[in-house]
């Protein structure tokens, strides 16, 4: 799939983005400030714990996963072998949908490759009858958007502007 980009300020709010960003730009003004570097460095792993976290949460899992975070890009990367391409698209939204994060990095496989899903961001005023209209023509097919997007999505009528949803064939 490559490079997904997210809204920075949607999504489930997992860490402190804000002192990430100081410290981050902090080690960009200081690159030789070898106690700066280190608390980046550990910032980052906090944050990426916090994402993998939020993943298990969700009841997704891969072989060999694993996430990182770059607080001076806000951008995660994520690799492991997916059973499926389901799975490996919810694990890519799973790390994007946090705030904080702008994009994510998939270097993620699948064990069974299948066609990709379409890639829709919830705009104000949206609700899944309105994006199932869009995408098939018909508002009452609302209930494949949901099941393609659950775990994280937890009722149809939960959905928030920046949100990065699955939209399936």
């Amino acid at each position: 799939m490559g490079f997904v980009s997210f809204f920075k300020a949607a999504g489930e709010k997992l860490f402190g983005h804000d002192e990430a960003e100081k410290v981050a730009q902090a080690a960009v003004s200081a690159p030789n400030d070898g106690d700066l570097q280190q608390k980046v460095a550990q910032l980052n792993a906090r944050a990426a714990d916090a994402i993998a976290t939020y993943v298990a949460a969700q009841g997704l899992s891969a072989d060999g996963l694993s996430i990182e975070f770059d607080g001076a890009t806000s951008q995660a990367t994520v690799s492991g072998q997916a059973a499926d391409q389901a799975t490996r698209e919810k694990i890519v939204l799973c790390c994007g949908n946090v705030t904080g994060v702008t994009g994510v990095n998939d270097l993620m496989t699948v064990a069974q490759p299948a066609d990709a899903s379409r890639w829709y961001t919830v705009v104000k005023g949206d609700n899944l009858s309105k994006i199932a209209k869009e995408h098939y023509g018909n508002a009452n097919e609302y209930p494949k958007i949901f099941e393609a997007n659950r775990p994280m999505l937890s009722h149809p009528d939960k959905i928030y502007p920046g949100q990065l949803l699955r939209i399936p064939a």
